[in-house]
């Protein structure tokens, strides 16, 4: 309980400061920390596909994933995800849930698979599997 009042109080900021994803208690970041923001609807179907799941935060419409910084270098993250560095929101979001945290001290998905599984969902190619053009 106390670990979601502490992520609850994380979350409020003054107007026009942003708000940042917070890493709950327990938790470090050592390779840094980003998110990738993906519609609600693609969220429970992105879950069973990942072979581990960290942090996870969601509100009415999107589900965010903790993932380690610089996790969109040389790849493009395929539409609708956002990719945010830094894990600073665009928008405080209303009701912000914690809805998954991975045993152990570490928060992140590891990018490539959720990579990959948004790729398959979206019906997008990987970016190393494109044709390059002269």
């Amino acid at each position: 309980m106390n670990t979601l009042v502490r992520v609850g109080r994380h979350l409020t900021h003054t107007p026009g400061a942003p708000a940042r994803l917070p890493v709950p208690d327990g938790m470090t970041v050592p390779l840094g920390c980003d998110a990738v923001a993906v519609p609600a609807r693609l969220g429970p179907l992105l879950m069973p596909r990942l072979p581990r799941v960290g942090c996870v935060y969601a509100d009415e419409t999107h589900w965010w994933w903790l993932v380690p910084a610089d996790s969109d270098y040389a790849v493009e993250w395929p539409a609708p995800a956002q990719y945010v560095t830094g894990a600073v929101l665009p928008d405080a979001p209303h009701a912000l849930t914690l809805i998954n945290r991975p045993t152990g001290t570490v928060p992140y998905t590891p990018p490539i698979p959720l990579y990959l599984a948004l790729c398959r969902l979206t019906g997008a190619t990987p970016t190393w599997s494109r044709p390059i053009s002269a």
